[in-house]
């Protein structure tokens, strides 16, 4: 039986997070009713947590990286989705299926579907609705608290480097080694590459070996550019970080028809000369998180690899709490949130 009130965290004004209890609410056409076991906390929630976002409402709901058990279902949901079934959803809430872009296929670059915990309450609460069109089928080989993270720092690092051009034996080389970069470095080094990981600090480095880097550059010890240059140059450089002035820097560790990929979302432009794209062919790409089946094949790639995310756990009414220490940048590497009744 579905409880008729639940409990969430919401943001009422920018930098205030409350707890509260809601009505449950009924999910509509297309929709379904989600109970929540676990929620990563991601950077990217600062944007509504901190009112950073245009267009931002209050109060809202952070949170999108969420896993749980429907509970109930709305009108015209389709596929093989029922009650009781283990089901996530990453930061994109579900496509149209109506768009230019979902009728391309593109269905990550949907021009209308909510973006969850900024256009649509998230996972800082015990139920939540979705669109049954962002789901994500959980493996039973992961708990709740596994799965959340890969359904946001997961899935864009994996599907960055899928889609990086990359071949077994190439060079790649992690900028940033938190949230999203401890879990590219596994990734990476997976898929076949020579994984070099740049970061700050010699705190990590057992970490980041352990992990899988070939090599770890400290770049308060080391020229990573230099550094990279005598290894021959990175094929990719996948920059997990939000300072564009570090990303742009390392643009000149390229090798010819090398490119930077951007999934880190800085709020600078970046500053690139245009005589190192066209000298060496080189190239700059983003690429933004990817669909529920692209988040399925991560989740099944991540058993089959035994690639997990390492972990701190708090329950959800210490949300503000875990927010600032990820805002601090003293986790390693993720921290999730879990419910309680």
């Amino acid at each position: 039986m579905t409880r008729s009130t639940y409990k969430a965290m919401q943001v009422t004004r920018p930098g205030a997070l409350e707890l509260v209890e809601r009505d449950t609410p009924t999910p509509g056409d297309g929709e379904v009713l989600i109970e929540i076991q676990a929620c990563g906390i991601c950077g990217a929630d600062a944007g509504a947590i901190e009112g950073l976002e245009a267009g931002l409402q209050f109060p809202r709901t952070p949170g999108h990286e969420v896993v749980g058990r429907i509970v109930a279902l709305g009108a015209g949901v389709l596929g093989h989705w029922r009650v009781g079934q283990r089901v996530g959803v990453g930061r994109l809430g579900g496509h149209c299926n109506a768009c230019e872009q979902c009728r391309r296929g593109h269905f990550n670059l949907c021009s209308d579907q909510p973006v969850m915990g900024s256009s649509q309450d998230g996972g800082y609460a015990q139920m939540m609705i979705a669109r049954a069109t962002g789901l994500v089928a959980i493996p039973d080989e992961l708990s709740a608290v596994q799965a959340a993270p890969l359904l946001c720092a997961g899935i864009a690092t994996f599907n960055a480097l899928r889609k990086s051009g990359a071949q077994a034996g190439d060079l790649v080389a992690i900028q940033g080694i938190g949230g999203l970069g401890h879990l590219a470095v596994q990734y990476a080094w997976r898929m076949g590459f020579k994984v070099v990981a740049v970061g700050r600090g010699a705190d990590i480095a057992k970490d980041v070996l352990a992990l899988g880097a070939y090599h770890y550059i400290d770049t308060h010890v080391e020229d990573p550019v230099a550094r990279l240059k005598e290894m021959g140059g990175a094929q990719v450089i996948l920059t997990t970080i939000t300072d564009s002035a570090a990303a742009s820097s390392l643009m000149p560790a390229l090798a010819p028809q090398g490119r930077l990929l951007i999934v880190g979302v800085g709020r600078q432009p970046l500053s690139i000369m245009p005589g190192a794209l066209v000298g060496g062919e080189r190239s700059v790409q983003g690429a933004i998180t990817g669909t529920p089946f692209e988040s399925e094949r991560t989740l099944d790639f991540s058993v089959m690899t035994d690639v997990r995310a390492l972990i701190e756990t708090r329950p959800m009414e210490e949300a503000w709490d875990a927010y600032q220490k990820v805002k601090s940048g003293q986790v390693k590497f993720r921290m999730v949130l879990t419910m309680n009744d």
